[in-house]
């Protein structure tokens, strides 16, 4: 199965750039609702991992069904490296969305922070290892955190599953859900690049903060190289012309037999 990439830079003019910018504001106020009501739950939880892992699950599920038909809703650069290395998206627009993400999770981690009291702040959310957690187990959980958003991304957006898109916002919501709920105790959870990048700027805490870059970015791509060459829903045929006329008959002709039964 070949794939094909394509540096994208036609589409910073022309008709298409209007589509491009609106799809950067787009990722922008996504992952802003994303960091800012995330990382809330995260000042207050005191230690409640399923609020935490709802009030981030929610968050996606909201932000794909309002912008996912702007921008994709990708809202994380795991997604975006995932569709970049499956030839889904341009360079160009790769690079912009990334751009976009990590300034709006910033700025949702620092209206957060400007809203809320000194004494409830309580890192905001900032994501970091356990303790005993090493690097590379931390590396490795986070990149099947990637792997697990990135395989369900593309299943429920595989062009050949078409029914599958009625529930692709609830179907990722409820990825980023379970990612939390598993492993949220080790990792802090981010599966998301930028939502760690938002408030380690803020917070100015950048302890292990390249597990958080390279884990999920590494599980996204690797999953969607597997789903694009393994688990790809097959393409369905286009009925020919005879078998179209054969279906038809035999359509007329059941018709025919079921009218003289009635007779009968």
């Amino acid at each position: 199965m070949g794939t094909s990439y394509k540096l994208g830079m036609d589409e910073l003019s022309g008709r298409s750039s209007n589509s491009v910018w609106k799809a950067l504001v787009a990722e922008f106020i996504g992952i802003f609702i994303l960091n800012f009501f995330g990382c809330a739950a995260c000042t207050h939880a005191a230690g409640d991992k399923t609020l935490i892992s709802l009030a981030f699950g929610l968050s996606v599920f909201m932000v794909v069904m309002s912008i996912g038909h702007i921008s994709g809703g990708h809202i994380n650069p795991a997604v975006t490296a995932g569709l970049l290395a499956a030839g889904k998206v341009s360079v160009v627009r790769a690079i912009f969305y990334v751009i976009a993400q990590c300034a709006g999770a910033v700025a949702g981690t620092a209206s957060l922070k400007a809203l809320l009291p000194e004494a409830y702040q309580n890192g905001l959310g900032n994501t970091g290892l356990k303790e005993h957690v090493q690097d590379m187990q931390g590396l490795g959980i986070e990149f099947f955190l990637g792997f697990i958003l990135v395989l369900c991304v593309f299943g429920v957006c595989d062009e050949n599953k078409p029914d599958s898109r009625f529930v692709a916002p609830l179907a990722i919501g409820m990825t980023v859900t379970l990612g939390h709920l598993g492993v949220v105790e080790y990792t802090g959870s981010s599966m998301n690049p930028a939502r760690s990048f938002g408030t380690a700027f803020i917070g100015d805490n950048w302890a292990n903060h390249w597990i958080y870059w390279a884990g999920p970015i590494l599980g996204g791509v690797c999953a969607s190289l597997l789903y694009c060459q393994v688990f790809k829903a097959p393409q369905h045929e286009p009925e020919s012309a005879s078998e179209r006329y054969r279906v038809a008959a035999d359509e007329k002709e059941l018709k025919r037999l079921d009218g003289k039964r009635d007779m009968a």
